[in-house]
């Protein structure tokens, strides 16, 4: 059986139980929420990975994007970055490669792993159809059975793009846009689709795609391949009609007892992100929201992991339960450790932001307690409960100062200091 489906016979699972020790509520809150589709709890049955929930009145999480491409194959430097995007605080992890020899790559991947992952399966039957002289080569058997190779290897969701149909396609055409179609995923199908006349083979099968997801209870994280990569596009007609399309999807995905979430921009202005996220839990009924970001600006590449952390924390906080990270090579280039980490760090600052918001349990505890250090001057104490204690550390011996109560900020003229001598004097 599915999470899905021992929640709806009543039971707790023990990873239902997990999440809720780790979330600190109830599980009978958690199994509720997972009976009616509003969390999912991504758990290949053929893999042992912790437990996480995602979904409304959790924690919001964060997913790090590590994969190969043509121009760096090597597994190793993806394994580099999957130890400093788990070390950093990242709560799910996707390989996203496209070099080298991909089911090689996703094996290993999965067994130094020990959060969840997720894939695209359609980026490694397009790449290998594309060996053979292009993508539109590609069969919807060997599509498919790329899917089946990645649910038996452990992959606990996919993302997989069953919105793009002919008449969004069309409406993209008719519309017209700045970036036309930014998705990897989404092009592939694009250029499939129209190169072969047919209608898209992830919405003509999907029930071939719910089979394989009940029988490894795997989740589908339906892919927004309209998704904006400009503000101009941003909450148009071939992205909404794609998530139309995605909130019937999701309805079917129930009532075959498969998990499903939602995945949603991309480049939005800051003012449409809220409406943004309200449309997708209407139309979708509530499904865990999944965005890229999103960036609230196209003009800072190289600061892109900023311009997501602002449109990002707007996001959590109107209702958003899982933020991808976006590194500062963004639009650049292939992210190092380095990025990997600066990506994670602040998304996971955004996601905290949200959560306050949100009145999510615990959250606003924390930054009490970080608050209270600083009040006492207790600099240890700020070091365990920073968000990024490397970063503490490295600032704070970098900037010493002789007085180790203070720091270099303000040095002897620290105003907690100086007035808590007399505005607390008895």
């Amino acid at each position: 059986m599915t999470q899905l489906e021992i929640a709806r016979s009543g039971r707790i699972s023990p990873e239902m139980k997990a999440v809720a020790e780790i979330e600190r509520l109830d599980p009978e809150f958690v199994r509720e929420g997972i009976a009616v589709g509003t969390i999912v709890i991504p758990h290949n049955k053929n893999r042992s990975a912790e437990p996480c929930g995602i979904g409304g009145g959790l924690r919001t999480k964060v997913n790090a994007n590590i994969g190969t491409s043509p121009d760096f194959p090597k597994v190793q430097d993806e394994l580099d970055k999957l130890k400093v995007a788990v070390e950093a605080g990242a709560d799910a992890v996707m390989d996203l490669s496209t070099g080298g020899d991909l089911g090689a790559v996703r094996k290993v991947i999965i067994e130094n792993c020990d959060v969840i992952l997720g894939t695209v399966p359609i980026y490694e039957a397009a790449v290998k159809s594309a060996s053979n002289g292009s993508v539109v080569h590609m069969s919807e058997d060997d599509l498919f059975r790329v899917i089946e190779r990645n649910a038996e290897d452990g992959v606990d969701f996919i993302t997989v793009h069953c919105g793009i149909t002919r008449e969004s396609i069309g409406r993209l055409q008719e519309q017209g846009r700045v970036a036309d179609v930014v998705s990897r995923g989404g092009a592939f199908l694009v250029c499939w689709m129209l190169g072969n006349d047919r209608e898209n083979p992830l919405y003509t099968r999907f029930d071939d795609l719910l089979d394989i997801c009940r029988k490894h209870d795997v989740t589908l994280s339906l892919g927004d391949g309209m998704r904006p990569g400009s503000l101009a596009d941003a909450t148009d007609r071939p992205q909404v009609q794609e998530l139309i399309i995605l909130g019937e999807l999701v309805d079917r995905s129930r009532k075959a007892g498969v998990q499903a979430m939602v995945e949603g921009p991309g480049h939005v202005p800051i003012n449409q992100i809220v409406a943004n996220v309200q449309i997708q839990k209407t139309l979708c009924k509530g499904a865990p929201f999944y965005v890229l970001g999103p960036l609230v600006t196209d003009v800072a590449p190289g600061y892109d992991h900023i311009t997501s952390a602002i449109g990002g924390a707007i996001a959590a906080a109107a209702g958003v339960d899982f933020l991808c990270y976006v590194t500062p090579s963004e639009h650049l280039g292939l992210p190092g450790p380095d990025e990997v980490r600066e990506g994670v760090i602040a998304a996971r600052i955004a996601a905290h932001a949200g959560d306050i918001a949100k009145g999510v349990r615990g959250a606003m505890d924390w930054d009490l307690q970080m608050s209270l250090a600083r009040k006492s001057l207790d600099w240890q104490r700020q070091a365990e409960l920073a968000i990024d204690p490397i970063a503490f550390k490295k600032f704070r011996s970098e900037r010493a100062t002789s007085a180790e109560d203070v720091c270099s900020m303000c040095s002897k003229y620290c105003a907690m200091k100086v007035v808590d001598e007399y505005l607390h004097k008895k």
